[in-house]
């Protein structure tokens, strides 16, 4: 069993090691956090420790909807890198609705960068180009379209980027490409 002062020194510090271990509550705003939580520090007079989520709610508090003591497992990095790719996966090819959709996750650029490689190992840009190169080769084996139509139906701006990633990450030219698949299906 924890001692109050070590639980107070424990909300103060926001330490992670106590999460579970107990929670604490502030009589004032009627909410309750995980020893974690990074929101304001309270008055000491206004706080109160629980040992359980339930005991707090069975008191009249509330979970904090910072660090979510309400839920068994709260990881917001995950979760907003989770909705960054869904993001990617969904609107790859159309430039424009990828800004609006990624905008709407109320991040900044330079943190949706950060949380996607933090999470993927890999840049955004890195990850998007692989969705608009597989799209690509699926475009080229499956339709008689050109090559600068299926550039831009993956998503690519110009088609000199689209051969240079096309390139990087397949070794051939997309003509070459398509060649290879007509090839191997003439061989058989």
């Amino acid at each position: 069993m924890l001692a109050e002062e070590e639980k107070w020194k424990a909300a103060l510090a926001c330490d992670e090691a106590y999460d579970g271990r107990f929670y604490y509550g502030v009589k004032t705003t009627g909410i309750f956090c995980r020893p974690s939580c990074k929101s304001k520090s309270p008055k000491r007079e206004n706080v109160e420790f629980f040992d359980t989520a339930e005991q707090a709610r069975d008191s009249g508090l509330r979970p904090c909807k910072r660090c979510r003591p309400d839920l068994l497992e709260f990881q917001p990095q995950k979760e907003n890198g989770e909705k960054i790719k869904s993001v990617y996966d969904l609107y790859f090819s159309d430039h424009n609705r990828l800004k609006e959709e990624l905008k709407k996750l109320g991040l900044s650029r330079n943190r949706i960068i950060q949380l996607f490689q933090n999470q993927y190992e890999k840049t955004p840009m890195e990850y998007l180009n692989g969705l608009r190169i597989d799209r690509a080769k699926e475009l080229l084996a499956n339709t008689p379209d050109n090559v600068l139509t299926i550039a831009l139906q993956s998503g690519f701006e110009s088609l000199s980027a689209f051969y240079t990633q096309f390139r990087r990450v397949t070794g051939v030219s997309p003509n070459e490409y398509r060649e290879g698949l007509k090839k191997k299906v003439t061989d058989k």
